[in-house]
């Protein structure tokens, strides 16, 4: 056990004193001297001014190797520093940026170079990256001189100049990077709902101009970071990458506040978008083409965006009542970021002291009030669902009784006559196989009785078709109140009625048509005022098993003894026999 403790605390032990050997970052913030002009080089490659005493009257301090004065049209320049003794197990020189192109001397040691010097000592733009520059453990007392050039509004080296382990250095890198990775990666997540929505809902704009800015605002912190220098080592990348997410985001303000001023035809901020809009194609077709360089697209863009802020802006402020809540909400995330980025463009044009501007921060604002409405929204959305839900139950169970009633009805009317309101045929061939089924199953007697309405042709010649009408609705409410409520009264078609009688034999039938046919004879039908003549009706009855071993045979064995009744004289009550 205490040899496992041993081997597991010594590595921490040894880590804990190298860690504590080494010295702390050192800022080179002091002893600066710069020169106009670039040195002349010897037959062996070394430049003449760092080794020429003659000419130290032409080096002068500096605060900060940046911008001297009196650059009148210079594109070149020269710094150095002697640098201090420290103690340093693996020492580099971190620099936070340069433009545009350097050269490094340790003495008369060339240590680096980033970029491409022709014979004039000129080059082209090649990227904003972070510099770490290995210098050797002699490095104490020592001059190092930087050998500049920049076509651009800047020259010399930018923001940050430190001594410090190279360890210690990719810590502080990662560290630094931390922020802007985890809000890079949110807004991402951001633009990916804002154009999903965009797909799916009908505000398609204004989800657009959120998605829009959520992505450039990502690909720009992503590229800005200097973490992504150590993903890959490819520097004019991510700066064609931070410029397009830069140019990018005027244009998704605009198409945003376009969207939410429809109503007052903004024309103003149209113009700006689509003018943005332009300046991102021409600038990155024209660098990636090789007819400019990118650097030099970055101050007239910066000037334009100046005027593009106060132009949406004022519209904001004009318009600032047609805004509802949410929307400001918005417009102030944006107002905010915009002022970071106005801040972070002065400290680039050095109208400020260097500083790292929390444009994260901004972004990360933006995105938060972004999250903020959509939680708010979603909530709301949660509550309308659930009414909605309980609106829609409610219309389903109102809509299904309803459809219940409909159905019922249909039902109803397709197995009723549609003149006499007794059941039709449809309905009495479904009736018949029912009770003759039960009859046969439980032995019990099924009795059919055939009516049909006597010389009803010549009554209807003679009195006419509507007073026919009249007598058949008459007759079948006749025949459904006389019979058994077990009994079943259906329309055959025209003048022909049957009644369908379970557990009656044929003689409680017989009596049962003859009351009727007596009734019949007392009762007067009237059509318009008039009474009508007097019917007779004519009846056959069949009856299971009295007749028939199969009940379905009792339906022509039925007309058969209706037949009957008609040939021997009418009016009359004939059983099968």
């Amino acid at each position: 056990m205490r040899s496992l403790f041993s081997s597991l605390l010594a590595p921490l032990l040894a880590a804990l004193l190298m860690a504590s050997a080494s010295a702390a970052a050192l800022d080179l913030d002091e002893g600066w001297e710069y020169r106009w002009g670039d040195s002349p080089f010897r037959a062996d490659g070394t430049p003449a001014w760092v080794e020429e005493p003659a000419s130290e009257d032409a080096w002068h301090s500096i605060a900060f190797p940046s911008n001297p004065p009196g650059r009148d049209g210079h594109k070149h320049a020269w710094f150095r520093i002697t640098l201090p003794e420290a103690e340093w197990r693996d020492p580099v020189l971190y620099i936070y940026s340069v433009d545009l192109i350097t050269q490094v001397w340790l003495g008369d040691e060339r240590i680096y170079q980033y970029g491409r010097f022709d014979a004039l000592g000129e080059g082209r733009f090649e990227g904003w990256p972070w510099h770490m520059i290995s210098l050797p453990e002699t490095f104490a007392g020592r001059t190092l001189y930087f050998r500049v050039f920049s076509d651009y509004t800047d020259i010399g080296l930018w923001g940050e100049v430190k001594l410090m382990d190279r360890p210690d250095l990719l810590t502080y890198i990662l560290k630094r990077s931390a922020g802007d990775l985890v809000v890079s990666a949110f807004l991402m997540l951001l633009a990916l709902l804002a154009f999903v929505f965009a797909l799916i809902q009908a505000n398609r704009r204004s989800f657009v101009g959120i998605g829009l800015f959520a992505l450039a605002s990502s690909i720009m912190l992503l590229a800005e970071t200097q973490a992504s220098q150590l993903l890959l080592d490819m520097p004019l990348l991510w700066d064609y990458l931070v410029a397009a997410g830069y140019y990018t985001l005027p244009v998704a303000m605009g198409l945003m506040l376009e969207h939410w001023f429809a109503e007052q035809r903004p024309r103003l901020l149209r113009r700006i978008w689509q003018l943005h809009l332009g300046y991102v194609a021409g600038a990155i077709g024209l660098a990636v083409a090789g007819i400019i360089d990118l650097s030099s697209t970055f101050p007239p863009f910066d000037a334009l965006l100046v005027v593009s802020l106060i132009g949406m802006f004022t519209t904001i402020v004009v318009h600032l009542g047609v805004l509802n809540g949410e929307q400001r909400l918005i417009v102030l995330s944006y107002g905010l970021f915009a002022l970071v980025l106005l801040i972070d463009m002065a400290v680039a044009h050095g109208l400020l002291g260097w500083r790292r501007v929390p444009v994260n921060g901004g972004a990360l604002g933006f995105a938060l009030a972004i999250v903020m409405i959509s939680l708010w929204h979603y909530r709301q959305t949660q509550r309308e669902l659930q009414r909605l839900n309980h609106s829609l139950e409610q219309q389903v169970t109102e809509r299904t009784q309803a459809l219940e009633q409909i159905v019922m009805k249909l039902q109803a009317f397709s197995y009723e006559d549609a003149l006499t309101g007794v059941h039709n045929r449809r309905y009495f061939d479904e009736l018949v196989e029912h009770e003759a089924a039960l009859a046969r199953r439980n032995g019990t007697p099924l009795t059919l009785a055939m009516i049909d309405i006597d010389h009803f042709k010549q009554f209807n010649d003679r009195e006419g078709h509507e007073a026919g009408d009249t007598v058949l609705i008459g007759l079948g409410r006749l025949l459904t109140h006389h019979f058994r409520d077990s009994d079943e009264v259906c329309r055959m078609g025209g003048e022909e009625f049957v009644v369908v009688m379970p557990g009656a034999t044929a003689a409680m039938v017989e009596a049962r048509l003859a009351e009727l046919m007596e009734i019949l004879g007392r009762t007067r039908f009237r059509y318009r005022d008039r009474v009508l003549d007097t019917l007779s009706i004519s009846c056959g009855i069949a009856s299971y098993p009295e007749h028939a071993s199969e009940p379905l045979t009792l339906i022509g064995l039925a007309d058969k003894a209706l037949y009957s009744a008609k040939h021997r004289g009418r009016a009359r009550v004939e059983t099968y026999a």
